[in-house]
């Protein structure tokens, strides 16, 4: 039918979109066997082999899986993948509350992130299973984020209950600096694919903030919530003389209207007003 001229493009897309989606199923062959025992709120799996999954849950756990090589196999041809590292709240370092954010270093699966509710942003070392290092925030950690593309900083964007955006430093262990421009806590991050200095931000205030980290303040705002319609200045002041200048004008000449019609200000339409009160 799309051949033939009968479906539009957009069309034609949204059907197939829609029978992909109506054909997806449960694989039969390959099942997960989750360690934790809450909700999993963040899922990634890594950039440079694309094989292992890193999981992060509301039972303040992160667990990574081999996507690849199953653990076991069931009933002789069920691949069951069991997590291969897990860290959680028994663990000496492990976060106390839930882990919001769970992220692998781009470079290689040598590192990877977590971000909690008790307010700590953690490297892991995969191998050892230690904290590298830690940032304490000032407030629970909804996103934490790094650069897919990034070949001259190593930051983490992170977002927590706090107004703004700050930037952790692999490299030194510190802060490097702050974002300011959101009016309630941070919900979501994301780096530009195309520029390593480009951040975008999600707030609850409903605002999208997107910032070059080379510089100070957002350089565009997206938030229809708050916007508003640009409004013309009032003709004239209202005040009660002013008001019955008004009322007097639109009885006055033809020629009083079209020295109010040529002036583009306040000051030029009032001063119109009242030559045509003089000449009548």
């Amino acid at each position: 039918r799309r051949e033939r001229g009968e479906l539009r493009a957009r069309r034609f897309e949204a059907l197939a979109r829609s029978r992909r989606a109506a054909s997806l199923a449960l694989s039969n062959r390959k099942e997960i066997a989750t360690p934790h025992l809450g909700a999993v709120n963040s899922l990634q799996v890594d950039l440079t082999e694309g094989r292992y999954l890193l999981s992060g849950a509301s039972d303040g756990s992160a667990a990574v899986f081999d996507l690849k090589d199953a653990t076991e196999y069931e009933a002789g041809f069920i691949a069951k993948h069991r997590s291969i590292l897990l860290v959680d709240r028994q663990h000496q370092h492990g976060h106390k509350f839930t882990v919001s954010k769970a992220i692998w270093y781009p470079v290689d699966t040598g590192l990877f992130v977590t971000a909690s509710f008790d307010n700590y942003v953690k490297v892991w070392d995969t191998n050892s299973t230690q904290v590298v290092m830690d940032f304490k925030m000032p407030g629970k950690v909804y996103s934490a984020a790094m650069s897919p593309i990034a070949t001259t900083h190593m930051l983490i964007a992170t977002g927590s209950a706090d107004v703004q955006v700050r930037l952790c430093d692999i490299a030194s262990g510190a802060f490097t600096h702050t974002l300011s421009g959101h009016h309630d806590g941070i919900m979501s991050l994301e780096w530009s694919t195309s520029s390593e200095w480009i951040l975008m931000s999600g707030g609850c205030d409903g605002a999208i903030r997107f910032w070059d980290i080379r510089r100070a303040g957002c350089f565009l705002i997206l938030d229809q919530l708050r916007s508003q319609l640009g409004r013309r200045p009032p003709i004239i002041d209202s005040t009660t003389d002013n008001q019955h200048q008004k009322n007097l004008g639109r009885s006055s000449s033809s020629k009083s209207y079209s020295v109010q019609q040529r002036t583009g200000n306040h000051k030029k339409q009032s001063k119109g007003l009242r030559k045509s009160l003089t000449m009548d």
